[in-house]
């Protein structure tokens, strides 16, 4: 069974919901407004992604994985609402990966979890291998350490689909990443059967750009953690992130050309 496309609008902002209307000041209309139509704007272009690649079906038990960014938040949330209109059943748990970090984050998390009644699941792993550093710790390190963790969870919770909040931007530059430093041209699927089609790895957000994702959180009451990796601002991704912005300057519409360019590979005038 496809998941269909459904553009019915979510329902109103928690904040607002006991405020009778008549009460609300028009700053409070314009803001209740505001989030109804970027909730909308990202709802609508990830259910079209979630079409197109049939990514959720009836039945389906989905593991997001929640960092505590902006990216991932958006995710559960757009996922949650969506349970409530589209015409199939699916469960979602979150679940997030502390790496020990010295901050509040994933107390912040289970704490928002709890008030908004959803299911979720934090696992503390230790990443440090004997005599490192949290400095010493790569970005493949960490992704490889986080993605293991979150697959055998889902494997116990008896999930067969994985979401990640990965959006547009990322794509983007997973590309250029392997291009320049694997020198092969690949990005990340929306998505993709792994272990022989036992899980499903799914990316909701392949559609919606990240300074949209970026609108849209600040409406909410995310808990964005801001536990930093050491390596945030050297990393590779940071490297291409700035040539993008560069070349955006003389192209506008560079992030959705490399994006398509993966849909219209011309086999003919490769080596």
């Amino acid at each position: 069974m496809r998941a269909a496309i459904d553009n019915s609008l979510p329902g109103n902002h928690h904040f607002l919901k006991d405020y009778p209307k008549k009460t609300l000041k028009n700053k409070d209309l314009m803001f209740q407004d505001k989030f109804r139509k970027r909730q909308h704007f990202i709802s609508k272009k990830a259910g079209r992604a979630i079409h197109d690649y049939r990514m959720i079906e009836d039945g389906d038990r989905i593991l997001v994985g929640v960092s505590g960014g902006k990216d991932s938040l958006s995710l559960l949330k757009i996922l949650e609402d969506r349970k409530k209109f589209v015409p199939i059943k699916y469960d979602v748990i979150a679940m997030h990966v502390d790496f020990g970090y010295h901050c509040l984050g994933p107390d912040l998390l289970a704490d928002y979890f709890k008030r908004h009644g959803y299911e979720y699941r934090i696992k503390k792993v230790d990443i440090l291998k004997k005599g490192q550093s949290r400095a010493d710790i790569t970005c493949f390190w960490c992704s490889w350490n986080r993605r293991k963790t979150i697959f055998k969870a889902a494997e116990s919770l008896g999930c067969n689909k994985v979401a990640l909040g990965h959006h547009k931007d990322d794509i983007v530059e997973t590309v250029l990443l392997n291009l320049f430093f694997l020198g092969e041209i690949s990005g990340m699927r929306p998505r993709q059967e792994l272990f022989g089609g036992k899980l499903t790895l799914i990316r909701p957000l392949a559609y919606v750009m990240e300074e949209e994702i970026r609108g849209f959180a600040k409406t909410l009451d995310f808990p964005i953690q801001r536990c930093k990796c050491p390596n945030s601002f050297t990393s590779k991704r940071t490297f291409v992130e700035k040539i993008i912005a560069q070349i955006k300057e003389e192209c506008p519409d560079v992030k959705t050309n490399i994006f398509n360019s993966l849909k219209r590979i011309k086999k003919d005038y490769l080596l």
